[in-house]
């Protein structure tokens, strides 16, 4: 037992279905510690607070392998009342408060101060009297500690955004016996003066005692606060370190820097390219949740591969989905020559732009239908082909969804299998199939890797490469994997925050990369830029 540390998580693993997430990863907090737990999305970071808060993805998939201890004791922590119960708080990146709530109620709730009455007495507890005045002491004395000057009586309904995020911190602090307290992204939606005001507050509780995990893509914030950092990357542990021993270049290195294991490479430099662009995008918005687009520019020409990379939440994955009008979107896009009409859905389909979707399954597949119909279902919309009048032409149909079956090596029993029942790989191929099937001027593929095997991945990275090289395909690749973009991408242009930081050749340095996607450019890519 090490009763030095306030949590101590060893040698924890973790497999999804066969996928393993996490590899022998220790971790450990020290009392009144600030301590950074980073690393790219993907990394592991989410698991491994999943598995410190018991929550129930972890044990309904087979649990993990490891030990984690409290305080040099060893736990089992099989909920989040359990995490709870061992003094473990977490200040969500989404707000948990009920609007309809007062500060105070927000605070309070589930932990309410009751006092017997009358009644309570003969039918029992379940019917005592709120404190209201006893209540209101926590919830100011909670708010003090942070410094936040709002009414306890005031309700949460129309508060700031940074208001909130206050109030779910207070709500954390109020908890009798909080040892450990995990901050997830929690400046991610505040202004300027309020992440100033937050990162001091955090301050203030460690100099109580309190751990502090802190989760944030942020390097300067990392730099300010922390006193150790951790760093996650492909679900192994690479490095602890104290902050004062290291800089913003050094992390970012350390968390964008992969092993090849003769899987990928990273491209020697990419193709340049000049002459009028085959897109032109200009003070470009999309108000998708989770993924806002703020008034960006860029370009895109033919025959290129353009990268677009970023955290998650950052807007990457806005763009896409606002050219092909699934979201509300403002701004100007051209191909061609042509004026998109980003409020008509199927206009960039029209103007020859295909698409395929981060969300396959929801919103990339008719899962209960064949996989020929779900190849030919587009063209059959846009361009009328593979009908005989108005019905569908089922030996056209079927021959084509048999070339692109054997073209893309899709494995399946046959094009009437159901595209539902296909691993994940494959549906990914049904969904390129798809795409290519509508003879595309410029084809946008949104995290065309995500959640297949690492066989696959490759597969469907040398089939991109192989539609642009040999058929001079220009294509558009958002990835949150940046192995992946650059090995393959000409240009890689980063999203942080809504805003491209700037456009980065793939092989550019790894420092370069991570400082980007954290908001930051470095002085030599400014001046390049």
């Amino acid at each position: 037992m090490d009763p030095q540390y306030v949590l101590k998580m060893e040698n924890i693993s973790k497999d999804y279905y066969g996928n393993r997430v996490l590899k022998d990863v220790s971790f450990c907090v020290k009392p009144g510690e600030i301590h950074a737990l980073m690393g790219e999305n993907g990394a592991g970071k989410s698991t491994l607070m999943n598995i410190l808060f018991g929550m129930p993805v972890i044990h309904e998939t087979g649990g993990f392998e490891g030990t984690v201890e409290i305080e040099g004791k060893p736990v089992k922590i099989a909920s989040p009342q359990d995490a709870m119960k061992y003094g473990i708080g977490m200040v969500h990146q989404e707000f948990m408060l009920i609007p309809g709530f007062t500060v105070t109620e927000n605070i309070k709730v589930g932990r309410e101060i009751t006092t017997p009455n009358l009644f309570s007495r003969i039918f029992g507890k379940s019917i005592e009297t709120l404190d209201g005045q006893a209540m209101r002491t926590d919830a100011r004395r909670a708010l003090d500690t942070i410094g936040l000057g709002i009414d306890e009586y005031a309700r949460v309904a129309g508060l700031p955004v940074g208001y909130m995020q206050f109030i779910e911190i207070a709500r954390e602090i109020d908890k009798t016996g909080i040892r450990l307290l995990v901050f997830d992204e929690p400046t991610a939606v505040l202004t300027e003066s309020e992440a100033e005001r937050l990162l001091a507050a955090i301050r203030d509780i460690a100099a109580h005692g309190i751990a502090i995990v802190f989760i944030t893509h942020r390097l300067n914030e990392v730099m300010e606060v922390t006193d150790r950092i951790t760093v996650l990357r492909d679900g192994e542990l690479v490095t602890c370190l104290n902050t004062a021993e290291t800089d913003m270049a050094q992390i970012a290195e350390l968390m964008v820097g992969r092993k090849m294991e003769g899987q990928l490479e990273t491209m020697a430099e990419g193709r340049v390219f000049s002459g009028s662009p085959v897109m032109t995008v200009r003070d470009f918005s999309v108000e998708m949740p989770g993924e806002r687009v703020k008034k960006i520019d860029f370009d895109v020409y033919e025959g290129e591969i353009l990268g677009i990379g970023g955290l998650a939440g950052q807007g990457k994955l806005g763009i896409p989905n606002g050219i092909m009008g699934l979201y509300e979107a403002e701004g100007e896009v051209t191909v061609s020559g042509e004026k998109l009409d980003l409020h008509r859905l199927g206009d960039a389909l029209d103007k020859g732009i295909a698409f395929v979707s981060e969300d396959r399954r929801g919103v990339g597949l008719l899962l209960n239908e064949s996989i020929r119909d779900n190849i030919v279902f587009t063209a059959m919309q846009t361009k009328k082909q593979f009908l005989k009048g108005k019905l569908l032409n089922s030996r056209a149909a079927g021959a084509h969804a048999q070339e692109m079956v054997q073209q893309l090596d899709i494995r399946c029993t046959g094009i009437q299998q159901t595209a539902g029942s296909l691993s994940g790989g494959n549906q990914q191929k049904v969904c390129l199939a798809r795409a290519l099937t509508q003879n595309p001027r410029i084809l946008m593929v949104s995290e065309p890797t995500r959640g297949i095997d690492i066989g696959a991945k490759k597969l469907i990275i040398e089939l991109l490469r192989s539609l642009n090289r040999d058929s001079g395909m220009t294509i558009i690749m958002v990835s949150s994997e940046l192995l992946e973009l650059r090995s393959i991408c000409d240009r890689i242009a980063i999203v942080s925050d809504g805003t491209i930081t700037t456009v980065l050749r793939p092989n550019d340095s790894d420092a370069a990369f991570g400082l980007a996607m954290s908001g930051t450019v470095s002085k030599e890519e400014g001046e390049r830029e």
